[in-house]
């Protein structure tokens, strides 16, 4: 167990209710089948989302006895990663316990509404990325431009809601698991988990080592359940 009196809260912020269009653009020249067809999502649920990555000081302070899974990362400040799904599934029942609520993973249509932040462009925030914008190591012509490693939280610019490290750093996961497709996805925010791919979960955001294309608003990809990768973590969320 861990004591609600030394664990303070996550920081996450409640998102306005609203609607959106899911899925690629058509502007976006990097759009693949798998962000098809774009359709609109109602978001009528209340509901937060962190405004970064769980970190490695929140992992280490939530997981007590549990070895650190990323023991080469230097600073506490940077997003946990190496941490498969059941990892992360310990990790939400402890910290619901600690505060008496429902943490949770994002479904994929609430992590790409608060992604977008009320824009539809390729990015959260135009049509382009620079490496200022966020933490991607080459652009699209294929030449460094990033640091090459994971890198603290908040280092690159908020969105419109607030929110950090989207796009870039570290992939997400997300609790949806994989469909190719939208075709049949559910039109409220919901996390589509019927049928699909068993044992493979959506992942969204792109890491630190990918190139632009990868960091789109609309990118999506899956992982294995059991996955522990160094460029994908999680972000909290919770039903209101």
């Amino acid at each position: 167990n861990v004591s609600p009196l030394i664990l303070s809260k996550p920081d996450l912020v409640e998102l306005p209710l609203g609607d959106f269009l899911m899925g690629g653009i058509a502007e976006d020249k990097f759009v693949s089948a798998v962000e098809l067809p774009r359709h609109r999502v109602l978001i009528r649920r209340p509901f937060a989302i962190a405004r970064s990555p769980v970190t490695r000081a929140e992992w280490r302070h939530v997981m007590e006895n549990f070895p650190m899974p990323d023991s080469e990362i230097s600073s506490d400040l940077c997003p946990i990663v190496n941490v498969n799904l059941n990892d992360i599934h310990s990790y939400l029942a402890k910290i619901s316990l600690a505060h008496n609520l429902s943490y949770r993973l994002p479904s994929e249509a609430e992590w790409e509404y608060a992604c977008r932040a009320g824009s539809q462009t390729i990015f959260s925030h135009r049509n382009q990325l620079k490496a200022h914008d966020a933490n991607f190591l080459y652009d699209e012509s294929g030449d460094s431009v990033g640091q090459g490693r994971v890198t603290p939280i908040e280092n690159y610019p908020a969105n419109a809601y607030g929110l950090f490290d989207l796009l870039g750093n570290v992939c997400e996961w997300t609790a949806d698991t994989w469909h190719p497709n939208y075709e049949s996805a559910p039109d409220d925010g919901s996390a589509w988990i019927e049928s699909g791919k068993l044992t493979h979960q959506v992942i969204r955001g792109g890491g630190w080592d990918h190139l632009p294309r990868v960091l789109r608003c609309s990118w999506r990809d899956w992982a294995p359940e059991n996955s522990r990768w160094d460029n994908l973590g999680f972000r909290l969320a919770l039903s209101l």
